[in-house]
């Protein structure tokens, strides 16, 4: 191959590296991203439950699939009450629609656990809880940054 040729085809590809350079600067990675993924789910959701419910004892949690799963907790100030909570994240994405949370509630009635309907202004208070917390962990990892 001739040189002027061999140059003219090195040509467009030397510029367009060049042109990717610009000088020394990086991108900075945004760290804050709604979609902060290294556990498998959105770690702001995956956080702000695990410090919501971290009054209570955890049965199970998978950072893969998005679960936490609390064992039974009693209230000290209502002792005839306990609650077990299923926290599920189904996306990536800092989202309401990706958080869902489910509550079980027993009542002790002559020495037995009895299933009892959970209000459904708890569950969505939980929610909003965990939303909350998630959208100040972002805010906080935005201002950090």
């Amino acid at each position: 191959m001739n040189r002027p040729l061999s140059f003219a085809l090195l040509l467009p590809l030397i510029c367009m590296t060049a042109a990717c350079g610009g000088g020394n600067e990086r991108p900075r990675a945004d760290i804050a991203a709604a979609q902060t993924t290294t556990i498998g789910v959105n770690s702001y959701l995956w956080r702000a439950s695990l410090d919501t419910l971290s009054f209570m004892p955890l049965l199970q949690t998978d950072s893969a699939g998005g679960v936490i799963v609390t064992d039974w907790y009693v209230n000290p100030n209502v002792p005839t009450e306990r609650m077990k909570v299923t926290v599920t994240i189904l996306d990536q994405d800092l989202r309401a629609d990706a958080l869902r949370v489910a509550a079980q509630r027993q009542v002790n009635q002559n020495g037995q656990w009895i299933d009892s309907p959970v209000q459904a202004a708890t569950v969505q208070k939980l929610e909003d809880i965990i939303l909350t917390r998630a959208r100040d962990l972002r805010r906080a990892a935005i201002v950090s940054d």
